[in-house]
């Protein structure tokens, strides 16, 4: 129930973009999104099967928690490799810098 309130209060907080297209597009093909469907609309018959179909509303809830998790991921990366371009130039810089100093001596 608490995951399920969070999950609304965070909906007002979407982006447009979020509230269109909230999820990547499914990479099943359109036999494989059939199979699962049916799939799913049997009745099971072991007990945990059962019990799963009480957590089918979480569904939503774990596809935009992966998502956003996958994002984060993307942007450590990113912030890990702007890090590495960062140093990069600062050593650039300080090689130039010292070049300049030496000319600057030079009669």
């Amino acid at each position: 129930q608490r995951i399920l309130r969070l999950a609304e209060m965070c909906r007002r907080l979407e982006t447009e973009e979020e509230k269109v297209l909230p999820f990547y597009p499914s990479s099943l093909a359109e036999w494989e999104q059939q199979q699962a469907r049916s799939i799913l609309e049997e009745t099971p018959s072991e007990p945990l099967a059962r019990a799963m179909q009480d957590y089918v509303g979480l569904e939503r809830f774990w596809k935009r928690f992966n998502k956003a998790k996958l994002e984060e991921k993307a942007l450590e990366q990113a912030r890990a490799a702007l890090a590495n371009r960062n140093q990069n130039l600062r050593g650039l810089l300080q090689q130039y810098l010292a070049g300049a100093a030496i000319n600057q001596k030079v009669p």
